[in-house]
């Protein structure tokens, strides 16, 4: 069974062809897939592998704005085909990805062709706003303080993170010198220890109080 039929289950054997005859990209990570002002080319299906979109200011600082895994969708590139805008964000690979790309005549064919498509397209849609609501909430109403040790406590692994201060401030929407800062009078607490592009957790209940 191809990668369409399991991700569109009830569309048409025909567009199932369609897509599944649809050539697949392999990307190397740290890949520019869009840049922000660019003009959506076609709506990208992750097969494998992990995109992030981060939104940059004039000064250079950037934000997360969220990860596109298989089976999760691009809101900027629905906007972009359905609106006709331009991309605000870019777009990166993290790891090596595979990717099929739905030239744009083929994703409005299908959207005002099959309902099963754009369900699929809409409900997708739907989570990621979901998602983006979610992180502006938190970037409005949570401290510092708390959404750094939730970025922590959900980027650890085995007790490590593997990231830098610059990654850290993206993810969470500040600077990386409030990171800095930050990570430092942990160290201090005794809560966690950093090194060159990674940190250890020391203390995971202390840290879980913290993100409350």
């Amino acid at each position: 069974m191809g990668w369409a039929a399991r991700a569109l289950p009830g569309l048409d054997p025909h567009r199932v062809a369609q897509l599944d005859a649809l050539p697949r990209q392999t990307c190397a990570p740290d890949l520019r897939l869009f840049h922000a002002g660019d003009l959506a080319q076609g709506f990208a299906i992750v097969l494998d592998g992990r995109v992030e979109v981060h939104l940059s200011s004039a000064s250079g600082r950037e934000i997360l704005l969220y990860a596109i895994e298989p089976g999760q969708s691009c809101i900027q590139t629905t906007l972009g085909l359905m609106g006709d805008a331009p991309y605000s964000g870019t777009a990166t690979t993290v790891t090596h990805c595979t990717l099929v790309m739905i030239p744009a005549a083929l994703f409005h064919d299908l959207i005002n062709t099959s309902s099963t498509f754009r369900d699929f397209v809409f409900r997708a849609f739907a989570a990621r706003m979901g998602e983006v609501t979610a992180l502006l909430e938190q970037v409005a109403f949570i401290r510092i303080q708390a959404r750094l040790a939730r970025a922590l406590l959900d980027m650890e692994t085995g007790g490590a993170i593997h990231a830098t201060h610059a990654e850290l401030a993206a993810r969470i929407g500040t600077a990386r010198e409030v990171i800095s800062r930050q990570l430092e009078r942990w160290t201090a607490a005794g809560i966690l220890h950093t090194g060159r592009g990674h940190i250890d957790i020391h203390d995971r209940a202390e840290l879980r109080t913290l993100a409350k």
